[in-house]
């Protein structure tokens, strides 16, 4: 079982991603028993019979493509435990906007996790997006990946994990006259 960082600890991954291969359809690919993340395209496509699924045993879950916006899953996100971001190149932060818009418009209370292309330098900007979970590359050290998350003891902007910017959050002196 693949190891992956959920809530600032590395924790075993019991879910599958499915990838549709080369030439396969939304429409005729099997989603397979057990815990699988499925592309937004086999959820609408197949939402009647996966959201049977998902209602009698919270083992369906969604990912969404860089090219695909969060309010494409909106009306269905609180139904789902996990949504996935993937990125399949680091430098494509497409993704980011899309975890902000689930969490601060949207709502989104569940597990968000990047996949994909995720490495370390990357994982404190996207905690402070909104995810809080992260499937890093197979080839990286995930407990150097873990440390990732706290590179830094202080954020300027305000986003999903500090609402103020720094400059709300820090009492100035009156400079006397």
């Amino acid at each position: 079982m693949r190891e992956i960082i959920k809530d600032r600890a590395i924790v075993q991954d019991d879910w599958s991603v499915l990838r549709l291969n080369e030439g396969e359809t939304p429409e005729a690919v099997s989603v397979p028993a057990g815990k699988v993340i499925v592309p937004l395209a086999v959820w609408q496509v197949q939402r009647p019979a996966l959201l049977q699924r998902l209602q009698a045993s919270q083992e369906i879950a969604v990912w969404l493509a860089p090219d695909q916006p969060a309010e494409l899953i909106a009306d269905d996100a609180a139904l789902f435990p996990l949504i996935a971001i993937d990125f399949p190149k680091f430098n494509d932060g497409r993704g980011y906007s899309a975890a902000y818009l689930l969490r601060s418009r949207y709502r989104y209370s569940g597990e968000l996790r990047a996949i994909g292309d995720v490495l370390r330098d990357q994982l404190f900007y996207m905690q402070r997006v909104g995810f809080n979970a992260f499937a890093t590359r197979a080839d990286r050290n995930i407990q150097d990946a873990l440390k990732g998350l706290t590179d830094f003891s202080e954020v300027y902007q305000a986003s999903v994990d500090q609402p103020l910017p720094l400059f709300r959050r820090t009492e100035r002196q009156a400079e006397s006259a």
